[in-house]
């Protein structure tokens, strides 16, 4: 399952995690007493983003989830005869979390080669460092937006056959990637690094991400 954004009861944002054809609503969850065996502020489950609730850690945030998937399981669990379970078609979804960042990294050498031909030498496409260390870069964070809204056509500058100077148009070409997101929500402090040991640490969760340009 995964975490969701909805509107529901007088238009509020709440999580919820889908199941199935259904969202489970963690904050009737809580108010339930689902959670009475973890310490945890309400106000993690009726907010704007999931960054506060991402923030308890993942020993905190995977004991709810182990807590949900026993209560699911459970004939006589509270959930069961409650409100806490919505129809996905009742509901929508938003962007779940407050990106302050976005970094896109080349992680398939098929990828990082057909690039390479395309825009540097084809004899030999590959960045010398490429098989020891990642090729990031920066995406758009305010850009990344959540299934079901449209996608704006960019604006840039295009040199059109025959023309000496570029205008300034949308696209005449949008291309898409289907990737991997990996949402990072543990905080770090400034110069410190992670080893590839911690990392599964610093991991939340992961989607499946559209990257267009």
């Amino acid at each position: 399952y995964s975490f969701w954004y909805f509107f529901y009861k007088k238009f509020k944002k709440r999580v919820g995690i889908a199941i199935g054809d259904m969202i489970l609503d963690l904050k009737a969850s809580y108010d339930l007493g689902v959670f009475n065996g973890v310490f945890l502020d309400h106000n993690v489950f009726e907010n704007e983003y999931l960054n506060d609730f991402i923030a308890l850690g993942k020993s905190v945030t995977k004991k709810i989830r182990l807590i949900i998937q026993s209560e699911l399981c459970n004939d006589s669990s509270v959930l069961k005869e409650s409100n806490a379970l919505i129809k996905q078609s009742d509901v929508i979804m938003h962007l779940p979390l407050m990106i302050g960042d976005y970094t896109d990294f080349y992680s398939s050498i098929e990828h990082a080669t057909n690039i390479g031909s395309m825009f540097r030498d084809p004899t030999n496409p590959l960045l010398p460092n490429w098989k020891h260390i990642p090729v990031g870069y920066h995406g758009r964070a305010s850009s990344v937006i959540v299934s079901g809204q449209d996608v704006i056509r960019p604006k840039g500058q295009v040199l059109p056959l025959n023309k000496e100077a570029p205008v300034f148009q949308p696209s005449s070409r949008v291309y898409f990637e289907l990737e991997m997101g990996f949402v990072i929500g543990k905080k770090s402090n400034l110069g410190q690094s992670i080893s590839t040991k911690e990392a599964e640490e610093y991991i939340f969760g992961k989607v499946l991400f559209n990257d267009w340009s």
